[in-house]
């Protein structure tokens, strides 16, 4: 996902009274440079490297090296420095969307969520964006087992603090939207005290956007409407686990009030909508197929003259992505029909093929970024949403003790918790290997 350049960062000027932050800033980015090329290299299914002389190095002298890298990372997170955080930040969201790290986290991860802890509470609006985005990561790294909900109990307090804060920084509330929403989604508790309590929030940081009594929409603050747009998609992910009954709920209450949000000025909101809306609209149909929206005459009128909308006051790239995403949302209202799409990933495949599907994709795909197929491929908490089954080990020169870790993780995800029961709706036979 984009980052954003605003909130204050550590000087690195040679003139001031720090005035070692220069050579700090080049050893950062060096130990960046360092961690990310050990990761672009030490591959899953390779059991020897070649390091620059030319030497083979095995897979466990790699592995170890790398570590070594990852905890100067985590080290640096309690530097004083705060350009030194944010650089420890980024080489740790970069590890940790592109690789599999379940027990080199799990042994770490009170100590990085202490650190995150602090970041969160003292750092710059873009320290508590990417803290926040770490974070988010790590509880998709530990799996969704009790480690993840451990973590999420205790940072979940300060996500909802900086969400709920009018003066925090609009990159940093949306970090943190996003933040919670997958946080929760992953690690929520059986009795769904969490999802209840995350939902609420989420809420009341959209709503803002409805209409008034009257049925004027609000006029956007600068920057609301993206986080609007952040909280409502962190909202709908959660609604994917909702039982029957609150989904009713939601249904009567929501789908009006965001049909009124289609008039949106801004484009990424109308198409947040127009996603959750028929988002919204499939789950109705999956507690009853007679499920009807009101006013679907109205709702579609809307529909078409967002698929067709020619206005030349809106930038090219805008309107084609508008009307592309409406004709979609319109052809499923009017048709039922959802246009699917394979995702591949080394030897496998999984079909995105209804709405609550592309949802969840798309979630871990904004926070996984390009290693959202890395972890399609090896993570067992992914391989499970998405009901792949344990990860495939190809390589018959991959050690054992690998394919017993996978599996013992992959175990570990079994005990039937709410959110797993939950999760059998994305579950079908459309994944497959090529």
């Amino acid at each position: 996902m984009p980052r954003s350049k605003r909130g204050k960062r550590g000087s690195g000027k040679p003139g001031n009274k720090n005035g070692l932050k220069g050579e700090s800033a080049a050893s950062d980015d060096e130990l960046m440079s360092d961690v990310l090329s050990h990761y672009s290299s030490a591959s899953e299914s390779t059991t020897v490297l070649e390091d620059g002389s030319g030497e083979q190095v095995d897979e466990q002298t790699a592995q170890e090296e790398t570590e070594d890298k990852l905890k100067q990372c985590i080290d640096n997170l309690m530097d004083k420095s705060a350009k030194t955080r944010l650089a420890a930040l980024e080489s740790l969201r970069l590890a940790f969307s592109s690789r599999v790290l379940y027990d080199f986290l799990t042994e770490r991860r009170l100590t990085v969520s202490d650190c995150l802890e602090r970041s969160l509470k003292k750092g710059s609006s873009e320290e508590q964006a990417a803290a926040a985005t770490v974070f988010a990561l790590l509880c998709i790294q530990l799996g969704g087992g009790d480690e993840a909900e451990e973590g999420f109990k205790m940072l979940r307090p300060i996500l909802t603090a900086i969400l709920m804060d009018n003066t925090a920084g609009i990159a940093a509330r949306q970090s943190c939207a996003r933040a919670l929403g997958m946080c929760c989604y992953v690690s929520a508790a059986e009795d769904g005290e969490d999802l209840i309590k995350s939902l609420a929030l989420l809420e009341s940081v959209f709503m803002s956007s409805y209409p008034n009594r009257e049925g004027t929409l609000p006029t956007p603050k600068p920057g609301s409407s993206g986080l609007h747009s952040a909280a409502l998609q962190a909202w709908s992910l959660l609604v994917t686990l909702c039982p029957a009954s609150k989904l009713t709920l939601l249904l009567s209450f929501h789908l009006p009030k965001l049909q009124a949000c289609l008039e949106s000025s801004d484009v990424n909101y109308r198409i947040a909508v127009g996603e959750t809306i028929a988002l919204l609209v499939e789950l109705g149909r999956d507690i009853d197929e007679d499920f009807e929206v009101d006013d679907s005459d109205g709702l579609c009128e809307c529909l078409k003259s967002l698929a067709t909308d020619g206005n030349k006051h809106r930038a090219k790239n805008d309107r084609r992505k508008q009307r592309s995403i409406f004709r979609e949302v319109l052809h499923y209202i009017e048709n039922e029909d959802f246009t699917e799409e394979k995702i591949r990933f080394g030897v496998e495949g999984v079909y995105i093929d209804s709405w609550m599907r592309r949802r969840i994709y798309d979630a871990f795909k904004e926070i996984l970024e390009s290693g959202v197929r890395h972890h399609l491929q090896f993570n067992p908490l992914l391989r499970d949403i998405f009901g792949l089954g344990a990860p495939l080990i190809l390589d018959a020169t991959i050690k054992a003790n690998k394919i017993s870790r996978f599996e013992k993780h992959f175990k570990a995800l079994s005990p039937p918790h709410s959110r797993t029961k939950q999760r059998n709706k994305v579950r079908d036979k459309r994944a497959d290997v090529m």
